[in-house]
């Protein structure tokens, strides 16, 4: 199988270099094409950096991957996943792996997530595709368990490589070794981690992320994810919707 591994906290990130690991050990041919920095939040957008359109690319060597090609883009994760598809990397990936992202990306938000973007790119592009997320607390100081991200990971892989092309799923991990397991979960109508508005003086937006309170939907990704589980929700990309009668 051929393999694109990117995501959206950037080619630095050490969640994208396990996760091409895993995916070099699991004997599939590589290539790691990622933002030159951090670009989360940015959904499927198809930004370039440069004004006429043109994309930076350099070559970037990758710790402990010397023999696999890494190229730091200039660009959000879904117009990567979208000029992969087009042979900027080499020959079309089957595969497209995106993260493993700094944070879980469960519910209706991962509309908004850089990281399941590209996967969803991938998807209308003709790529199987699963983003891989590690479900990292808020604030600073905790040990990232990427290597936990990535066994989970492993599991799906060939049953990744038997869907039919235009699959995509999205894993989410808790942050711990030895996570089992995914359990197939449904999407939650809102994540565990939200986010807010603080007003300031300044007349900016400050945006704030905040743990919601209550209960989840039993059997949602949030739900199960907060419960310890490894989750797998199976999604679809953007399609008609045959039933609304005009």
């Amino acid at each position: 199988m051929r393999v694109l591994i990117t995501n959206d906290d950037g080619i630095d990130s050490p969640g994208l270099h396990a996760l091409a690991r895993g995916a070099r050990d699991h004997g599939w041919d590589v290539v790691v094409a990622a933002p030159e920095r951090e670009a989360s939040g940015t959904s499927a957008g198809l930004t370039a950096a440069e004004d006429d359109r043109r994309v930076r690319v350099t070559r970037q060597e990758l710790p402990g991957l010397p023999d696999v090609p890494g190229f730091a883009v200039a660009a959000h994760p879904g117009l990567i996943a979208l000029v992969a598809a087009q042979g900027a990397f080499g020959d079309p990936p089957d595969v497209v792996l995106s993260g493993v992202n700094r944070g879980a990306n469960v519910g209706r938000a991962v509309l908004h997530s850089g990281t399941v973007g590209a996967a969803l790119t991938a998807s209308i592009n003709g790529a199987r595709a699963m983003a891989v997320s590690l479900d990292v607390p808020l604030g600073e100081g905790a040990e990232h368990h990427w290597d936990a991200a990535v066994a989970v990971a492993t599991q799906l892989f060939d049953r990744l490589a038997a869907l039919p092309p235009g699959a995509v799923l999205n894993l989410n991990v808790p942050n711990r070794p030895g996570a089992g397991e995914p359990k197939r979960a449904s999407l939650a109508e809102f994540g565990a981690v939200q986010s807010r508005v603080k007003d300031t003086d300044d007349g900016s937006i400050d945006l704030t992320s905040v743990l919601v309170e209550g209960d989840l939907p039993p059997g949602s990704d949030a739900a199960l994810l907060a419960e310890g589980h490894p989750t797998v929700t199976p999604l679809r990309s953007v399609s008609e919707d045959t039933g609304l009668d005009l």
